[in-house]
C-alpha cells in the first residue's frame, strides 16, 4: 500500500408520498416495485442448488438475484428445547407452488439459550459510535429471511411458517423491505438516489469470500435510518463527495462508468484526493481489508415519515469483516450526518437441511 494513502485501522405517510421529499433521481428509482413473475422457490433450508453461485449444501436465498421484496421475521424460543426447535424446522412443509425463499439463520441468543457450542466465527459486533439500537427490533434466537415477488407473498409464507412452528418459536419482530423497479442485472438505488451494491464480489469469488465447505455462511443485518430530506438538501456535487460516486452513472469519482475501479490514490492538480478521505466508498473499500469482500443485499424500507432508510443485509465468511468496516465508517464516514443504525442482528446461516438432511447448528 502506498505511503500517501490515508491510514485506516484494519410511520403514517405512505411510501409514495414519502418519496416526494427525495431528489428527482430518487423519485424515478425508488417507487413502489411492481410484482415480478413468480418463480418456484424453496422451503426454508430446503432445495439447495448450484444456481447463482450457491453450494449444493447451501440454503436458497443467499446468492440468487435479489427479489423485489424482503421480509425478516425474528423468533424467540418458547422453551430451551433443542429437540423441539429442530423438529419444528424439519416438520415445516415448505412453500406450495410459487412462493418466496426462506433462509434460516441462527442467532447468538439461540446458542446461549440451548447451551450449544457457538459456531467458531459467530460473535456479536461491538456497539459502534452513533448506534441507537432498539433491543425490541434487534436480535432474537432465530431469524428467517423471506424474499419473494410480492410483499403479500412474503407475509403469507412467513405466516404459514409461524403457524407451523408456533409450539417451539414465538415471534419477536419483523421488518419489510423493497427494491425500486430495476432493470435485470442493474444495481438498485437506495433512498438517497445512489446505486447500492456495486462492489459485490462476482459469483466466481463466492467460495473465497462467502461459503464454508459445509454450505454455511454468516449474515449481518442492520436497519439504517436515512435522513432523506437532509441529504436531498445538499447540492448534487456535495452528495457525490459524501458517497464517493457520481449519482447518475454510479461511477467512482474520477471514473466514467459504474464498474471502473475505485482509485484511492488519484489526486486533483491541487493535491487533494479525488475521492475525499471521509467518503463512504473510500472507508468501505476492500483494499483496507486485504481484499476481503461481502455479498450485500440492500433493501429500502419505509415505516412512515420518521422511519425510512436501508435494510443492510450482508453475507460473508467471517462477520469480523463487517466489524472492521463498520468501525472505520462509524468513526469517519461523511455519511454519518445523514444515517443512524437503529437495529441489528448477526447470525449463522445454517447449511441446507430437510429432505433427509439433519439440522446442523454448528
Amino acid at each position: 500500500m502506498r505511503g500517501d494513502l490515508p491510514a485506516h485501522r484494519p410511520g403514517s405517510l405512505g411510501r409514495r408520498a414519502a418519496l416526494g421529499a427525495l431528489p428527482a433521481v430518487t423519485l424515478a428509482a425508488a417507487g413502489c416495485a411492481p410484482s415480478a413473475p413468480a418463480v418456484r422457490e424453496a422451503a426454508p433450508g430446503q432445495q439447495g442448488g448450484t444456481k447463482a453461485g450457491a453450494q449444493p449444501s447451501s440454503q436458497r436465498g443467499v446468492t440468487e438475484p435479489p427479489a423485489p421484496y424482503v421480509l425478516l421475521t425474528s423468533y424467540d424460543l418458547r422453551h430451551a428445547d433443542q429437540a423441539a426447535v429442530t423438529a419444528a424446522l424439519l416438520a415445516w412443509p415448505g412453500g406450495r407452488g410459487a412462493g418466496p425463499t426462506g433462509t434460516v439463520v441462527a442467532l447468538p441468543g439461540l446458542y446461549r439459550a440451548l447451551g450449544l457450542r457457538t459456531p467458531a466465527l459467530l460473535r456479536e459486533p461491538p456497539r459502534f459510535p452513533g448506534d441507537r439500537l432498539d433491543p425490541a427490533r434487534s436480535g432474537g434466537h432465530l431469524l428467517v429471511l423471506w424474499a419473494g415477488p410480492t410483499a403479500a407473498a412474503c407475509r403469507e409464507e412467513a405466516g404459514r411458517f409461524t403457524a407451523s412452528t408456533h409450539t417451539a418459536l414465538a415471534p419477536r419482530w419483523r421488518q419489510e423491505g423493497f427494491l425500486p423497479p430495476t432493470t435485470p442485472g442493474a444495481t438498485p438505488r437506495n433512498l438517497f438516489g445512489f446505486k447500492d451494491g456495486t462492489e459485490n464480489p462476482p459469483p466466481s469469488e463466492y467460495r473465497r469470500w462467502l461459503w464454508h465447505p459445509d454450505g454455511s455462511t454468516y449474515l449481518v443485518y442492520r436497519r439504517i435510518h436515512m435522513d432523506t430530506r437532509g441529504f436531498a438538501a445538499l447540492p448534487p456535487s456535495a452528495q457525490e463527495r459524501v458517497v464517493g460516486r457520481h449519482r447518475d452513472s454510479g461511477a467512482p469519482l474520477g471514473g466514467t462508468s459504474e464498474r471502473d475501479p475505485v482509485d484511492l490514490y488519484a489526486k486533483t492538480p491541487e493535491g487533494q484526493y479525488v475521492i475525499p478521505v471521509d467518503a463512504h466508498v473510500r472507508l468501505a473499500h476492500s483494499r483496507l481489508d486485504q481484499g476481503a469482500r461481502m455479498l450485500r443485499r440492500g433493501y429500502s424500507y419505509d415505516d412512515g415519515p420518521a422511519g425510512r432508510g436501508l435494510l443492510f443485509l450482508a453475507f460473508m465468511r467471517d462477520p469480523a469483516l463487517f466489524t472492521r468496516v463498520q468501525q472505520r465508517l462509524s468513526e469517519s464516514d461523511a455519511m454519518n450526518r445523514f444515517t443512524e443504525h437503529r437495529a441489528s442482528a448477526v447470525g449463522y446461516v445454517l447449511p441446507r437441511f430437510g429432505e433427509g438432511r439433519p439440522v446442523r447448528w454448528n
